[in-house]
């Protein structure tokens, strides 16, 4: 008798993960129209901010390393 609940049971949890799903990308859409979209002017403006911004860590980073490698040669030349 317990062989004939499996099959209901499977089935129920499929129907309720599909309608869980269908329920999540129903609200993913409704949430995705509230967004404001930037228009073209204003997405040049942030990519040029993100661009300018990622050259400068860039630059930090590789001036910090140039430091750090100068000082350490001249430390392991100084006790070679």
């Amino acid at each position: 008798m317990a062989k004939n609940n499996i099959p209901a049971v499977k089935e129920s949890a499929l129907k309720l993960r599909w309608e869980s799903g269908k329920q999540f990308f129903l609200n993913v859409y409704s949430e995705l129209k509230k967004v404001h979209w930037p228009n073209r002017q204003q997405m040049l403006a942030y990519t040029g901010v993100v661009l300018v911004a990622v050259t400068l860590v860039a630059i930090i980073i590789w001036l910090f390393d140039s430091g750090l490698s100068f000082l350490l040669a001249k430390l392991f030349e100084a006790f070679a």
